[in-house]
């Protein structure tokens, strides 16, 4: 391999990683995994602290929009939407009708990268480690067509 150039490494998912990376441990893998379902889980649950712990407070969370009026339209949402939302039960789902997934797409040093899919939408987070803490920074995300 030639030095600088990118390898792969499989590990039950995918890791692009540059030469002088290293996979992620366990635990780190845990705590990323964990924020995920903090974010997702607390919306299907209607629980404001999980939800609220998963987010930094500058939240970035933004979706494509076709909008006539503005090009390259997006939509946005703050970190307190979210949380409001949350609060009125927007998502609030049965436990027996949560279908969910969360995939670790890459981790370097302190940031993160996941995608998280429900039946309803398909996000893709970036996460920063504060002080030994994962939060979601970004999120950009789609909803998923139905029927």
């Amino acid at each position: 391999m030639r030095t600088g150039a990118m390898r792969v490494v499989l590990l039950g998912m995918l890791w692009v990683t540059g030469a002088a990376s290293a996979a992620p441990d366990a635990a780190t893998l845990q705590a990323i995994e964990a924020t995920a379902h903090d974010y997702m889980d607390g919306q299907l649950e209607g629980d404001v602290a999980r939800v609220t712990r998963a987010l930094h407070p500058d939240l970035a969370k933004r979706n494509v929009v076709a909008n006539p009026n503005e090009t390259l339209g997006l939509g946005r949402m703050s970190s307190d939407e979210l949380i409001r939302y949350t609060r009125e039960g927007a998502l609030k789902t049965p436990r027996d009708q949560w279908q969910r997934s969360i995939t670790v797409l890459a981790v370097d040093e302190d940031i993160a990268t996941v995608r998280l899919e429900s039946p309803w939408f398909i996000d893709h987070l970036q996460l920063g480690r504060f002080d030994g803490r994962w939060v979601i920074v970004n999120a950009l995300w789609h909803r998923k067509k139905r029927g």
